[in-house]
């Protein structure tokens, strides 16, 4: 079962990694983007979600303090659900519907981490560097 686990995280913190490293060297189309969502400071914003995504996404990888690093992705990702992807404020009906799925994304991918700070609050993943950090 180890590998299994081992498999999920290698498969979970993809898209994080992916995503950090987007965010920190395409900063200005991402800010550009943010800023037409109302997020203030949209470059900083980008830049600081993109090094919150790095870090949380290497921590649940290698296992160092990844009950912090699951804990960083879920609210990362509840915060850019409701203000990155609010589709009940749209009117058209097809961005309406790929703000729901991209917010219906955000939410799920909140929900694996929680279920991963928990394994990992629990001491129940083997295969990390360090134990959890608020055991």
């Amino acid at each position: 079962m180890d590998v299994v686990v081992l498999i999920g995280r290698i498969l979970f913190v993809y898209l994080f990694i992916g995503s950090a490293l987007g965010h920190l060297t395409q900063t200005s189309a991402m800010a550009g983007y943010a800023e037409s969502r109302g997020v203030p400071s949209p470059k900083l914003a980008v830049q600081a979600s993109g090094v919150v995504m790095l870090v949380g996404g290497l921590s649940i990888l290698l296992g160092v303090w990844a009950d912090l690093g699951s804990l960083l992705i879920a609210v990362t990702m509840v915060v850019t659900a409701v203000m990155m992807h609010a589709f009940w404020k749209e009117s058209d009906p097809q961005a309406k519907q790929g703000e729901m799925v991209s917010f219906n994304k955000d939410v799920a991918l909140a929900g694996g981490a929680l279920a991963f700070y928990a394994l990992y609050y629990w001491d129940a993943v083997d295969w990390t560097i360090t134990g959890p950090l608020f055991n």
